[in-house]
């Protein structure tokens, strides 16, 4: 006990007898690593952006947003109009078929938080599958956003979300469109495009692309 007594008596008076010279260093030093730190953030968020190659399809930003009235997996139907003084973004992808598309709903779920930093108020995702089969997908997945079913296609043509996809016509690809309080599109990002195909995106560099997407403005 005495021993440990002994050292810290001694720390302490090392401490004390510390020129302010030295403390002043290390005061300095630790500041400037504090701001190395947030430069590397910074980089590596800006650096995100733009890893994954996607086109922007019609409607573009700047446009108004094709009107949305669908049945969801909630049992409700899902009125974009309704919206309005929100930003919404809405996911179009292949469906059931494609597993990536659901890894990459799941993924945006358990990371919603970040999504509303980036300024994102509601998230829905639309594919053409019947709402049966959707309905039992989502329990499978243990999902709990809404599920949109295009079953006509009818809203799946009017934002062109087919031609960005493995499967012609028949189904989306993989389509992020952010529609703002006003009703008009803020961000488009078309990733399933050939000849890519990408169906996954991970998390920060989706996030990366919105943020720099919703600041940018209209062409």
């Amino acid at each position: 006990m005495k021993a440990k007594k002994k050292t810290s008596a001694s720390r302490a008076r090392k401490h004390k007898g510390m020129k302010p010279a030295t403390k002043v260093g290390i005061a300095a030093g630790l500041v400037i690593a504090a701001f190395i730190a947030v430069l590397w953030y910074i980089h590596q968020d800006s650096s995100a952006a733009g890893r994954y190659a996607y086109e922007v399809g019609r409607p573009g930003p700047g446009e108004m947003a094709p009107p949305i009235r669908l049945p969801t997996t909630r049992g409700m139907t899902f009125d974009l109009a309704a919206q309005r003084g929100k930003t919404v973004l809405i996911y179009f992808q292949e469906g059931i078929t494609c597993q990536p598309c659901w890894d990459q709903l799941i993924d945006i779920e358990k990371n919603f938080s970040k999504f509303r930093e980036a300024g994102i108020d509601t998230l829905v995702t639309i594919t053409t599958d019947s709402l049966d089969l959707l309905k039992q997908k989502v329990s499978d997945e243990g999902l709990s956003m809404p599920v949109l079913s295009d079953a006509s296609l009818a809203v799946s043509k009017a934002y062109t979300a087919t031609r960005y996809g493995m499967m012609g016509q028949s189904r989306d690809g993989h389509s992020f469109i952010a529609v703002g309080p006003d009703g008009h599109i803020r961000w488009r990002a078309d990733y399933g495009g050939a000849p890519n195909y990408t169906m996954y995106l991970p998390v920060p560099n989706l996030l990366a692309d919105i943020s720099r997407g919703l600041v940018a403005k209209p062409q």
